[in-house]
């Protein structure tokens, strides 16, 4: 009995123990877990907190708004997101549509693409501009279809959102669906090379191409596919079409973009190519910057009076009028040296070598509270720093830098 006594305490101490450790065990697991959470939860926070900082803001004197197009499904319908920007009155007017780029990562976290500068010039001109967010981009419905590494595919795939983007816009009667022309940008350019060989509506006029092409570094032999994919799409493409490529683009070295072209013409398209040199950091970007503005628009201007389109400045008022002037540099620090900038807290810092890596027009404000904001492309950034800083830093944000000058004064 005692040897039974003492074996049944034994099982109940060691089951005792037992839940004990698996009891500290979960709470270990759940630390952990809160521990990742909260790391999780400050990262988001982090990148949602530098997306608000550098997210353009719409002037309101673009009328911007942001639409639903309905796209019939085989089995259930698509929306997609749209931006449209339309001159004042009731047209006709002509129609600019403006295709966006891939960025990396998931398609569906990338923001909704507002082409400010672009818009201006055509709203300028008497366009209604429309930039439709492909499936599976944004806020738009479906899934992106990549196709794997056929190239041709993907573009032809990406390209029947277009025609039902045009479709739609062209069934509103402020649009002139006689006098249209349709550009994109890097994957959006492709786009729209691939929208051309579609078999696009009369209507539509040119085809204009920044940059554009699709980087698959994971498919072997990528370059050369490119290249063909290119010449398949030329040979279908009846419309005349304008191509930008500078030499040091960071996604399409020359020897690409060249054989792209060369493929493309070969083939029986008609693409004039402007190779305008080196740019900047990165000569893919260029479309989105305002000192771009001087090598893409007269070369446009050009190509539409060659195919009819209206290139006079019919709208003044929506040229860029910026509301601040910004001060004189002050040399206080090297522009790229981060830590030299008063105020910032490590996180601080990190946002401002990433705002150094932005092209101009760009601009960076500090507040002694360690509050800052900042701001590149787009409409009026110095005055986007300051408001953008002021959120946290309640009126007492000063410019830091602007362009590529430090012009705080301590």
């Amino acid at each position: 009995r005692d040897a039974r006594d003492a074996r049944d305490a034994r099982d109940a101490r060691d089951a005792r123990d037992a839940k004990v450790a698996s009891l500290v065990n979960d709470a270990r697991v759940v630390k952990s877990a809160l521990l990742s959470l909260g790391a999780i939860v400050a990262f988001v926070t982090l990148v949602a907190a530098a997306r608000a900082q550098s997210a353009p803001a719409a002037s309101s004197s673009l009328d911007e708004q942001v639409i639903t197009i309905p796209q019939p499904g085989a089995i259930f319908d698509i929306n997609l997101e749209a931006t449209l920007f339309k001159p004042p009155g009731d047209g006709p007017f002509p129609l600019a549509i403006i295709n966006h780029g891939k960025a990396n990562g998931d398609p569906k976290l990338q923001g909704r693409y507002r082409p400010f500068s672009a818009a201006r010039y055509f709203l300028q001109r008497g366009y209604v501009v429309l930039v439709p967010m492909r499936q599976g981009f944004s806020k738009s419905d479906g899934l992106y279809v990549g196709a794997g590494c056929n190239i041709e595919s993907n573009g032809r795939t990406q390209a029947r959102d277009v025609l039902s983007a045009l479709k739609f816009i062209s069934r509103q009667p402020y649009v002139d669906s006689s006098r249209v022309i349709v550009l994109g940008q890097s994957h959006g350019g492709w786009t729209t090379l691939a929208f051309g060989a579609s078999g696009p509506p009369e209507g539509v006029r040119g085809l204009v191409n920044f940059a554009g092409g699709l980087r698959q570094e994971s498919c072997a032999g990528w370059q050369g596919s490119l290249a063909r994919a290119a010449g398949g799409l030329g040979a279908d493409t009846k419309l005349p079409s304008l191509w930008f490529y500078g030499d040091n683009d960071s996604y399409f070295p020359p020897l690409v973009w060249r054989g792209m072209h060369k493929a493309y013409t070969e083939a029986g398209a008609d693409a004039r190519l402007v190779a305008f040199g080196e740019f900047a950091g990165d000569a893919h970007s260029m479309f989105g910057s305002r000192i771009g503005e001087s090598i893409w628009q007269p070369e446009l201007d050009k190509f539409m009076q060659r195919i009819g389109l209206p290139s006079e400045v019919m709208f003044p008022q929506y040229a860029l009028r910026t509301a601040m002037v910004s001060p004189a540099r002050t040399n206080f620090a090297r522009l790229e040296d981060a830590t030299s900038v008063p105020f910032l807290n490590e996180d601080g810092r990190k946002i401002y070598s990433r705002f150094v890596q932005q092209l101009s027009p760009r601009a960076f404000a500090i507040a002694p509270s360690g509050a800052y904001g900042w701001a590149s492309g787009g409409d009026d950034p110095i005055s986007r720093s300051l408001e953008n800083c002021n959120k946290r830093g309640v009126g007492l944000c000063r410019l830091y830098a602007v362009d590529d000058a430090v012009v705080w004064v301590p």
